[in-house]
């Protein structure tokens, strides 16, 4: 490439020649061509661009579509893509795999990493990548993005189309099957014809026939016109997207164009395709459902009306819990009673009739599953809610609900009762508090409070006993409200009285305390006014004391005593303003009193007397302190002034004798030094000036306010003194004023001095520098001279404005200083003589340096280049690839050596040209060196070149050859893999890896085919260029086609004979795997497992029902099984049909083997579910039968009318609630004889417990057989001895009186019998007899009865009446034995048993009464017998006398018991709560009070508890200490016992309530404390750990961590900054515990303190820690910033260092304007990014940074590099603006010599048209023309003659030479040009001249020839004019042949 530049300047000039030369119309075709190039490759950018532009909208839109799933979008396809985190999740939704877990980080590498983990998964899923790297992704490459999309979009939504035709069956895939089905689909459209994807869909009526084919509902297709395709687009996507939901991935703009993208309008129609394949197999799905629906139709029926049934009674059961359990009641004791009434006929009348419903529900339930069975259809099971165990449910809340009414209605009727007691009470203690609040209203109301303070503070103290009383009384108040708030939370119906009579009380309570509070006030307000004049009097005696210090009159001797004095005085004055705040709050407190509204205390005038007294007092008292402190004053400044005046006197002249002593110095320091000295003097010259006039006023005022008065002598004397010291001052003044001027100008001219010498020294070293005979022996050291005298330009150029400065001083000089001028001429000569020598030296430096580069350079390349030619005619070209390869690697590596060494020839050139243009010495040695090394460079290139084809050639043709090997053996390698992979095992597993396998060499042979078409284009290229071996090359490809063809017939064959064994391998797997599902649920539903309980029962019905829908889902399984089996007997496989028909028959016979167990086994279920739900209601039944006879087996007789009505009340809820049983008991066994009537499996154990439950049966049989036992006594006639008839008439009267008693239990058992008749009318037969029987056997027992006892009274009725007398008397005369004892009882338990027995004895006096009624009237009826009548009359009248007798000794007997019991029992009672409290006193005064959180908790748990207890017990406990105290006022021994019992049981109680209270406030502190002693330990924990934290040393490896450790400090900085809240919180409870005097308050007040100082040390090693890793963080960064900056320096220095000065003109105008840019841009960024650093630095250093020297190295480096880099900046732009001027000529002397040789070419175009034209003024025109641009061509000439002469003083050697060369060489054809041009010129004009002749010559022949003619005509002349003229030609003929 050496010849470059000459062949460039030839084109050029071949270019010009070419332009010149080229016709017109040429210029104008050529450029119209090139025209429409631009425009069609315009225009075919504008349309990729724009293709682009859409697909990557539409990849945008369908990319969001799929990420929509995780929540994820992106808005620009192109840039969110990079960081590799979308693409990842894209995979992930597509593919539906995990890939590895993106990277974080936001750096390259970071987003490199993620986005080759997706590429890898692509690879891993057989995706092709061509091209596709990670970094194209990263950086955003658009085309390489767009691909990698439609990609995936081929591999994941289009390669998945298969469409199978009907014709021939044969499979297509990916675009094709996808353009099949479109086409399929749109069929008979009118207008509608899919041949491709672009042009095809413009119309818009493709997209709606896809719709309308498969949803006719949503287009109307016939309204559509292919004219409207942006409607009909618009229309289509909207419904698509509106309702189908397909992502609108295109916009009618994109389609309707006129070339739209193919990629994306497949990418819209695949969401088509796949959202329409969705939606088929979702159709045929819908028919086997209405199959199923139709089926159950009928059962559908029956299933509504169990719904209806159930509803309603579901209805009605929530109804009637909704009335039930209304819990509002009426306030009254009436209301609830009837409430309760109404309660109890809904029980036994209502509830019933919807039991028997609920039964029938159950029945109907059981029909429907039974015609379900009968069915073969899945078992009903009702709506939620509607289930049988739901309606249970329901049944059990209503019973529920029924129990908690009756519950309620109990309670509220002992509520009411309680509320008629608690109003009682209420009425009797606000009559008492009535009563006691008048008697103190009237007492507060008196005011006499007296006129003293002593009487005052007494009544106030008597006041205070009045407030304690009535405060302590409060309580009884409080009980009032008590009672008032209870009857109202209670509800009580007469509130409002009881409201109006506590508001009463409360008013007047009200009333009470503010009269107490009024009072008070009134008391407080005379206490406060009393005090407040105790202190005026004493305030006014102090005052008058301070008067007589005041009045003194001595105002000291001299200025010391009047200091003290003053001193003295200002106390005084404090202790007046002490008191005068005091006196001011005094009278301020006391007019309060005046002013104050209502109640005043005093005379409001004789409080303002004497305040105003007490404010003139102090007001005198301030005016003498004021008139002294002024006289004090005063005298003080005129004893100051005298002292003044003798100081001021003595500094004077201290200061005028030191100006007098100082000389002007001998030098410039000593001058410097006293000018330092006088401005000094004169800045206390001009303080004290201003203190001497403050002076004199301080003077004058003394003068006129001096206590005293002044002499006229003392005066005078001191105007004097004034007068001196102004004087004196005066001439101070002066002479520091001329003092000054002379240092002044000394200053000036020591300075000039010491200057001239400085700049005369420095020039005599600048001399001797650059006047040095030293210009370097190489390179490095003219360089290092060079650089050396361009500082000491610089310095003498510097220097220059240092020698026109000290001209200037001088001239300033004063004239005793002008001798100075002679030596100021020696300094500017020799500056300039200097400057001179440095500007030569510069030159000459220069010089050498250029000429030292230049040979240095051309060695190094003459080297370089014969190193090279000897190893390139040595080489010869391998025919080995491997070789080849090896060789052409070296000369990529020789290709860059070359561009390089290309560059430094270069660089000589423009060396060699700046010698030869600056005239060098050495030009000619230059210029020869320049043209050896061009020549060989031009070998060298031309040999490479040579050598580079032979290489390139032979690197094609093996490169082929390899590849066809490659592909051979890859097509065989993939047949072989086929031929390995047909079909020979039986297993799914095998047939599936088969097809995965020919599925991956699918895609490797869709690789290779594009290979297989680019090695046939290259075969044919290398037969062309290859002749010779064509016949080769064609070999190999052929046999490479043959293979490939062999491979695809192969591929086929086996995916055909996989595809069956796939299906059938399959079914066989499916089969087993349904079997085995099959055993295992055929075991699980044989299970013979049955409940124990109901719980176990409902769990394995659950289990059955799962089991039931895990059947009804492989039901669908089962049926596939049989389609496929079909499918597969309908193919023509190799089936295994005897194994297959067995495993079917298996299957058949299983599944219905499992439907019947599966039944058999609901029914077990169901039935032991039955069961177990009687079983609980059997034990519910039994438990209330049992509860009933326990109560009633313990009824115990009451004692007491509270006790009895207690037990009446009892006694009635108790059979309310057995009949409510009752119907429950019946309930339960009508179920369990449904349950028996239905086969149940538990038949016999439901029997056994049915047969335990029926009591009435059981009632009758043994009422049946006590009447038969009766009936036998009554029948036994049987008479024995006379003297037993007595016994029998007794006896027969106690069988008559059992008789009588057990006529109730006949009655109950006819009503039962009745009753039962109505329930069950079935039964009533049964019942009728035995009631019937049991009717006359109690008829037939009454009258034998009634007959026997009348035969035995007719037997022997009087001695029956005697004996009957007899046996009363003696049973009497016990009875009075016994009433003869008096026993009061020992205790309760005699007692109790005296009053048995006492009862037992009115009881016996009652029957005895009767009896004596009976035997009266048997009496009445004896015969009138005289002697048996008496006798008979005697006996009665002494029994009746006994019993009469008898009734008051039982009468006193009972209450004498009663009394006893009631003492006894109040004993007892005070006994049993006084062993209450002392077991809980010992709980309450525990002195444990917890040791830890927990604990104390504890504790206050069971202390609330204890207290909750007590507030309980408190009303028992007051109830049993009025009884007792009740007891205690009788006096009596017993008395004395229970009186004793009630104060203990009172000191008890008050102090278990008091310790209780105790103990609380105590526990509350204690668990105050624990829990701030449990915070403290929390917060201790997480300082010391948060502390471990901080003190990590942990720095971070790089910014990157150092930042994320910077982050987290930072938020854990927030956190414990946060937490300082928790800490105030903490110490707020410490504040608190301290407050309250906690006992542990050192300890708390130490934990807090302890907490706080850890809390500030971790704060101090969370700043500390974030000091470190800001510093650390800055210093990675600065150092980033450092790195980066000098890489970029770096950078620079390479473009700022090149040597390419360019090779012509032009190249050096491209590279000035390329490097001026550079040099603005890097000037201005390289500027802010060193100050950037610079100030980063700084700031660094500054704050003390630990790495503090190293940043000050790194500064340092960039500093220096940004200053080499500017230096070479400026170094490279003047070689720029050299190189440009020199280039500047020589193009313009080619331009010249261009136009000259143009010139030249002229000439001979001028001289052909010279001879060709015979036109004088046409030559003249043409010379003109010529002549004129010749004269252009002089100005040029004359600019280029200047610019040589110019670049010759710059150049020299070999740039001389060629600059003069050139120059000589355009002068030469210059003046050339000008010969030619005269030669020209002159041959034109002589040209001219002769034309012009032979013209004249011509015309006077012409002429002549006319005239002839004229004269030859014979015509005579008409006319005399016409004569002359003919004359006149005549003798000018004549004239012509004598001239001839």
């Amino acid at each position: 490439m050496a010849n470059a530049s000459p062949d460039l300047d030839n084109a050029e000039a071949q270019r010009q020649l070419n332009n010149n030369n080229r016709p017109i119309g040429s210029g104008f075709w050529e450029t119209e061509c090139t025209s429409s190039k631009l425009f069609e490759c315009s225009r075919i950018k504008a349309l990729a661009d724009e293709r682009d532009a859409v697909q990557k909208k539409t990849f945008t839109k369908w990319v969001n579509s799929h990420l929509a799933r995780v929540s994820c979008r992106i808005s620009d396809l192109y840039n969110d893509l990079r960081d590799g985190y979308m693409l990842t999740r894209l995979l992930e939704v597509l593919s539906g795999e995990l890939l590895p877990r993106p990277t974080r980080g936001r750096m390259r590498i970071h987003c490199l990493e993620n986005v080759d983990k997706a590429l890898q998964f692509l690879k891993e899923q057989r995706v092709h990548l061509e091209n596709v790297g990670s970094h194209d992704i990263v950086d955003g490459n658009h085309r390489l993005t767009l691909g990698l999309i439609w990609t995936i979009i081929l591999r994941f939504q289009i390669q998945v189309i298969k469409i199978e035709t009907e014709d021939n069956r044969e499979t297509r895939s990916a675009k094709d099957a996808l353009l099949l089905w479109c086409q399929m689909k749109t069929a008979g459209y009118p207008e509608v014809n899919i041949q491709n994807f672009t042009t095809c869909w413009r119309d818009g009526l493709a997209f709606n026939a896809l719709i309308h084919r498969h949803r006719p509902d949503l287009i109307e297709f016939h309204k559509l016109t292919r004219s409207n395709a942006t409607h009909n687009l618009q229309q289509a996507f909207n419904i698509a997207e509106q309702r189908l939901g397909l992502t609108k991935l295109l916009d009618p703009e994109d389609v309707n164009t006129e070339n739209p993208d193919e990629k994306s309008i497949i990418t819209y129609v695949v969401s088509y395709y796949h959202y329409f394949s969705k939606m088929k197999a979702l159709i045929v799905e819908g028919k086997r459902v209405g199959k199923v629906l139709d089926n159950c139709i009928e059962t559908e029926k029956i299933i509504n009306r169990y719904d209806a049934l159930a509803s309603d009674l579901l209805e009605w059961i929530e109804k009637t819990i909704a009335v039930i359990s209304n819990q509002k009641f009426a306030n009254s004791l009436t209301g609830v009673q009837q409430q309760l009434q109404a309660f109890t006929t809904y029980c036994t009348i209502e509830k019933p009739i919807k039991f028997q419903e609920k039964g029938n529900l159950e029945v109907l339930l059981f029909t429907i599953q039974s015609k379900l069975r009968a069915n073969n259809q899945k078992s009903y099971v009702p709506h939620d809610g509607k289930l049988i165990s739901d309606i249970n449910k329901a049944w059990e809340r209503l019973e529920k609900a029924e129990h908690e009414r009756g519950v309620a209605l109990r309670k509220e009727l002992i509520r009411q009762e309680k509320l008629e007691l608690l109003a009682q009470r209420f009425d009797h203690k606000t009559t008492m508090r009535q009563a006691w609040l008048n008697e103190n209203q009237r007492l507060v109301s008196q005011d006499n409070f007296g006129y003293d303070l002593p009487a005052v503070e007494a009544a106030m103290k008597k006041h205070e006993a009045i407030e304690a009383d009535i405060a302590s009384y409060e309580e009884r108040i409080g009980v009032v409200v008590e009672l008032a708030a209870e009857m109202e939370t209670e509800g009580y119906y007469d509130i409002r009285r009881i409201s109006a009579r506590k508001e009463n009380i409360l008013g007047q309570w009200s009333l009470l305390k503010e009269l107490v509070a009024g009072r008070r006030t009134r008391l407080e307000k005379n206490l406060a006014l009393q005090k407040t004049f105790q202190d005026m009097v004493y305030m006014i005696d102090w005052m008058e004391d301070m008067q007589v210090q005041l009045l003194s009159r001595d105002f000291g001797k001299h200025l010391l005593e009047v200091d003290d004095l003053l001193q003295k005085h200002g106390l005084q004055e404090a202790d007046i303003a002490v008191q005068a705040d005091r006196v001011e709050t005094l009278n301020t407190a006391a007019l309060k009193f005046t002013t104050i509204e209502g109640y005043q205390p005093c005379d409001p005038q004789v409080i303002c007397n004497r305040v105003n007294h007490v404010s003139s007092c102090l007001e005198e008292l301030k005016h003498l302190a004021a008139k002294r402190r002024a006289e004090l004053e005063e005298s003080r400044k005129l004893w100051a002034f005298f002292q003044e005046l003798e100081e001021s006197e003595a500094w004077i002249r201290e200061k005028s004798s030191i100006l007098g002593t100082q000389g002007y110095g001998k030098d410039l320091s000593s001058v410097l030094r006293l000018l330092q000295q006088h401005k000094t003097l004169a800045g206390e010259l001009l303080a004290h000036r201003s203190l001497l006039q403050v002076r004199a006023h301080a003077c004058v005022h003394v003068f006129i306010s001096a206590p005293g008065k002044l002499t006229v002598v003392r005066v005078s004397f001191l105007n004097e003194r004034i007068m001196e010291v102004k004087g004196e001052w005066k001439r101070l003044e002066d002479q520091a004023a001329q003092h000054l001027s002379h240092l002044q100008e000394a200053l000036n001219f020591f300075q000039f001095s010491t200057e001239t010498d400085d700049v005369v020294v420095w020039l005599q070293d600048a001399y001797r520098l650059v006047s040095s005979e030293d210009f370097g022996h190489d390179e490095y050291s003219t360089q290092s001279l060079l650089k050396k005298h361009r500082g000491v330009s610089e310095a003498i150029d510097k220097h220059r404005l240092h020698v026109v400065a000290l001209r200037k001083h001088m001239v300033v000089l004063p004239l005793r200083y002008r001798e100075q001028e002679v030596r100021m001429g020696e300094v500017e000569q020799l500056y300039t003589e200097v400057a001179e020598v440095a500007v030569l030296r510069q030159q000459w430096l220069h010089d050498a340096l250029a000429v030292y580069r230049m040979f240095s350079e051309v060695n190094a390349c003459e080297l370089w280049i014969d190193e090279k030619e000897q190893w390139l005619e040595k080489m010869e070209i391998p025919e080995k690839l491997e070789d080849v390869e090896v060789v052409a690697h070296r000369f990529e590596s020789l290709d860059q050596e070359m561009n390089s060494l290309m560059g430094r020839i270069l660089d000589v050139n423009q060396i060699v040209q700046q010698l030869l243009d600056g005239g060098h010495p050495s030009s000619t040695e230059v210029r020869g060196c320049q043209d050896h090394l061009n020549s060989r460079w031009n070998s060298i290139v031309e040999l490479v070149e040579q050598k580079k084809d032979q290489l390139d050639s032979m690197l094609r043709l093996q490169n082929y050859l390899l590849e066809c090997a490659e592909i051979k053996s890859q097509i065989q390698d993939k047949r072989k893999a086929i031929d390995a992979t047909q079909y020979v095992g039986s297993d799914l597993g095998g047939v599936l890896a088969l097809q995965r396998r020919l599925s991956t060499m699918e895609g490797a042979l869709s690789v290779l085919e594009p290979k297989l078409l680019h090695l046939q284009e290259e075969a044919e290229h290398l037969a062309t260029s290859h002749p010779v071996r064509a016949m080769e090359v064609l070999v190999h490809f052929d046999g490479i086609s043959v293979e490939w063809e062999e491979l695809k017939r192969t591929l086929q064959g086996c995916e055909d004979s996989l595809m069956v064994a796939s299906r059938l391998q399959s079914f066989i797997q499916d089969l087993d795997s349904f079997l085995t599902w099959l055993v295992q649920t055929q075991t699980a539903a044989a299970s013979d497992q049955l409940p124990n309980d109901l719980e176990e029962a409902e769990k394995l019905i659950n289990e059955h029902a799962a089991l039931k829908e895990e059947i009804g889902r492989y039901e669908e399984d089962y049926e596939r099984l049989q389609a496929m089996n079909e499918l597969l007997e309908s193919e023509e496989a190799p089936l295994p049909q005897a194994a297959l028909q067995q495993w079917l028959q298996k299957l058949d016979v299983g599944w219905n083997k499992l439907l019947e167990m599966w039944e058999s086994r609901r029914e077990v279920l169901v039935q032991a579910h039955i069961f177990h739900l009687f079983l609980r209601d059997v034990k519910q039944a039994e438990s209330f039968l049992n509860n009933q006879e326990s109560a009633l087996a313990h009824v115990e007789l009451p004692t007491t009318v509270e006790t009895v009505e207690a037990a009446i009340k009892k006694h009635k809820d108790f059979t309310t609630t057995m009949e409510l049983n009752l119907h429950r008991i019946k309930a339960v066994i009508e179920a369990g004889e449904s349950l028996i009537s239905q086969s149940n499996i538990y038949s016999e154990r439901i029997r056994e417990r049915i047969d335990t439950l029926m009591l009435d049966s059981t009632h009758c049989h043994c009422l049946g057989d006590w009447v038969c036992e009766k009936m036998l006594m009554a029948r036994d006639s049987s008479r024995d001895e006379t003297q037993k008839l007595h016994k029998k008439w007794l006896k027969h009267q106690a069988f008559m009186a059992e008789l009588a008693q057990n006529k109730e239990w006949l009655d109950k058992i006819e009503k039962e019998g009745q009753q039962l008749i109505q329930e069950k009318p079935e039964l009533s037969p049964v019942v009728r007899k035995k009631l019937e029987e049991i009717r006359e056997c109690w008829q037939d027992l009454e009258s034998t009865t009634q007959a026997k006892a009348r035969q035995l009274f007719e037997a022997n009725k009087a001695d029956l009446l005697v004996q009957s007398y007899e046996s009363l008397d003696q049973r009497l005369g016990q009875l009075e034995g016994r009433l003869a004892y008096v026993d009061q009882g020992q205790d309760l338990t005699t007692v109790n048993k005296q009053l048995k027995k006492l009862q037992t004895m009115e009881t016996q006096m009652e029957e005895w009464y009767k009896e004596v009624g009976q035997l009266q009237v048997q009496a009445a009826s004896i015969p009138q017998q005289t002697q048996v009548k008496e006798t008979v009359a005697g006996r009665q009248a002494a029994v009746e006398a006994r019993m009469v007798r008898l009734i008051e000794p039982l009468k006193e007997r009972r209450r004498i018991l009663l009394a006893s019991k009631e003492v006894h029992q109040v004993g007892r009672d005070l006994e049993d709560e006084i062993l209450w409290v002392q077991e809980r006193l010992p709980m309450a005064m525990s002195q444990e009070h917890g040791s830890t959180l927990q604990a104390v908790q504890q504790l206050m748990k069971k202390n609330q508890s204890l207290q909750r207890e007590l507030q309980s017990h408190r009303s028992r406990i007051e109830e049993v200490l009025e009884r007792a105290g009740i007891i205690g006022s009788i006096r009596s021994p017993e008395a004395d016992c229970i009186r004793a019992g009630h104060d203990q049981l009172s000191q008890l109680w008050a102090l278990l309530w008091a310790e209780t209270e105790r103990r609380q406030l105590v526990l509350d502190a204690m668990y105050q404390a624990q829990q701030y002693y449990f915070d403290t330990a929390e917060v201790e924990a997480w300082l010391s750990e948060q502390e471990l934290h901080m003190m990590n040393e942990e720095k971070g490896k790089d910014e990157q961590s150092t930042l994320q450790l910077l982050k987290k400090h930072l938020i854990l900085e927030q956190t414990i900054e946060d937490y300082a809240e928790t800490i105030g919180l903490l110490s707020q409870q410490c504040r608190q515990l301290l407050e309250m005097g906690h006992p542990d308050c050192e300890q708390i007040s130490k934990r807090q303190s302890q907490i706080d100082r850890l809390y500030v040390s971790l704060k101090d090693l969370v700043e500390e820690r974030k000091s470190r890793l800001e510093q650390q963080y800055w210093l990675y960064q600065l150092n980033r910033e450092v790195d980066e900056l000098e890489q970029w320096i770096a950078q620079r220095e390479v473009v700022a260092s090149s040597p390419e000065l360019g090779q012509d003109f032009e190249h050096v105008t491209v590279l000035q304007e390329k490097f001026t840019e550079f040099a603005s841009e890097t000037g201005s960024v390289g500027q802010e990014r060193v100050t950037a650093v610079n100030q980063m630095v700084d700031e660094l250093i500054d704050y003390g940074h630990s790495e503090a020297a190293t940043i000050a190295e790194w500064k340092d480096g960039v500093n220096e590099a940004w200053a080499d880099l500017l230096e070479l900046m400026e170094t490279r732009t003047q070689m720029l603006a050299a190189s440009h001027q020199l280039h500047k000529f020589f193009f313009d002397c080619r331009e010249v010599l261009a136009q000259i040789e143009d010139k030249h070419r002229r000439l001979p175009e001028v001289r052909a048209r010279q001879s060709s034209t015979a036109n004088t003024s046409t030559l003249q025109r043409l010379l003109h023309s010529f002549e004129q641009d010749i004269q252009l061509l002089v100005t040029q000439v004359r600019q280029l003659q200047e610019s040589a002469a110019q670049l010759r003083t710059v150049y020299a050697g070999e740039k001389a030479e060629a600059i003069a060369c050139r120059e000589h060489e355009v002068m030469q054809c210059w003046k050339e040009l000008l010969t030619s041009c005269e030669e020209c010129r002159v041959q034109i004009t002589t040209e001219t001249d002769k034309l012009r002749f032979f013209g004249m010559v011509r015309d006077q022949i012409m002429w002549m020839e006319s005239i002839i003619c004229q004269i030859g005509t014979g015509e005579k002349p008409r006319y005399l004019h016409t004569l002359h003229t003919s004359l006149d030609i005549c003798s000018h003929l004549h004239c012509l042949r004598l001239n001839r």
